[in-house]
C-alpha cells in the first residue's frame, strides 16, 4: 500500500479537470500538458519517489557488503563491485532522465529532445552491458542467502535476550578449535570458502562463529580468512626454493582467484605489494 500510495495521489489531483470533464476538455488537457500545474506537480512527484527509491537501494547495497564481508571469503564480493556499477549507471540514467523533463517545462524544450536520443542511446548500451555481464559471469546474479543477519542485528538480539552468546570459556574453546583447523587443515585454499562450511567443520554454530570472528576478533571473516592467505604466500614468497613461482602462480595457490583482491589484502596486511616484498628479501 505505501508502494501505491504516489498512484492514488497523482489520480486525485488530476480528479477535477481531467476524470470528472468531458471529452473536449480532456482533449484540451493534453493539448496544453505542459503549462498544466497538474502534470508539473506529477513530475516532481516522479521525481521525489525515484530519488527516495535509489537511496534506499544503496542503502541496501551496503548491507549486502557487509553480509558479503561477514559470510565469504572468495569472490563473492565481486557480486556487491557488480550491483554498486550497475546501481550507479542506473542512478546516472535516472538523474538525467529528469534533466530532460526540467527542460520540457523550461524555455527551451528542444534541449529535452536531444537529451532523449542520448537516453536512448545509453540505454541500449546499459542493456548490452548487463546482458554481456549476465551471460559471462552467472554467479554474479545469485542472491545472497535471506536468512543471513548481519552481526550487529545479532549481538542487538543478543542484549535484547539478556544473554551472551558465547561464554568467556567456550569462547576460548571455540576459537581454538577454529585455529587449529584453520591452520591443519588449511581451508583458505578454497577460494569460494565460506563460514557456513568452517562451521560445518568445526561443528560450532553459525551465529556463534560469526560472533567469534566479526565481533570478538574485530575481523569481518573475509579479511580474517585472507590473513591465512597472506600468511602463507609470504611463506612462499620467503622459501628461496620457490622462486622461480610467479605472483600470478602463487595468489592461486594461496585461495586467491585475482590480481587486485590479492594486492588489495597483501598491501592491506604487510603495506607493501607482493612485488615489492619479494624484492626486499
Amino acid at each position: 500500500m505505501l508502494h501505491l500510495l504516489p498512484f492514488f495521489i497523482v489520480n486525485a489531483i488530476l480528479l477535477p479537470r481531467f476524470y470528472a470533464v468531458d471529452a473536449a476538455a480532456k482533449i484540451d488537457f493534453i493539448v496544453n500538458r505542459q503549462s498544466m500545474v497538474e502534470v508539473q506537480f506529477n513530475h516532481l512527484l516522479i521525481l521525489i519517489q525515484i530519488v527516495i527509491y535509489l537511496a534506499a537501494i544503496f542503502m541496501l547495497l551496503r548491507k549486502a557488503k557487509k553480509l558479503y564481508l561477514e559470510n565469504n571469503a572468495g569472490d563473492s564480493i565481486n557480486s556487491y563491485h557488480w550491483l554498486f556499477q550497475f546501481t550507479s549507471v542506473l542512478t546516472i540514467l535516472y538523474l538525467t532522465a529528469i534533466l530532460k523533463n526540467a527542460f520540457k517545462f523550461s524555455d527551451y524544450p528542444y534541449i529535452s529532445e536531444w537529451i532523449k536520443i542520448g537516453i536512448s542511446v545509453f540505454s541500449l548500451f546499459m542493456i548490452c552491458w548487463y546482458l554481456y555481464k549476465a551471460l559471462n559471469h552467472p554467479d554474479l546474479f545469485r542472491s545472497i542467502d535471506s536468512k543471513l543477519k548481519l552481526v550487529s542485528d545479532l549481538i542487538l538480539e543478543e542484549k535484547n535476550n539478556q544473554q551472551l552468546a558465547i561464554a568467556e570459556e567456550e569462547y576460548n574453546e571455540e576459537l581454538l578449535k577454529l585455529k587449529q583447523y584453520m591452520a591443519e587443515e588449511k581451508p583458505f585454499l578454497n577460494p569460494a570458502l565460506t563460514i557456513q562450511e568452517v562451521s560445518k567443520h568445526i561443528r560450532v554454530p553459525v551465529r556463534d562463529l560469526s560472533l567469534l570472528i566479526n565481533h570478538k576478533l574485530e575481523q569481518h571473516f573475509y579479511d580474517f580468512v585472507n590473513a591465512y592467505r597472506i600468511e602463507t604466500a609470504m611463506d612462499i614468497l620467503r622459501d628461496g626454493t620457490k622462486g622461480k613461482l610467479t605472483i600470478l602462480e602463487i595468489l592461486y595457490d594461496v585461495g586467491f582467484n585475482s590480481k587486485s583482491s590479492f594486492n588489495t589484502a597483501f598491501k592491506k596486511h604487510t603495506g607493501k605489494t607482493p612485488t615489492v616484498y619479494r624484492k626486499g628479501l
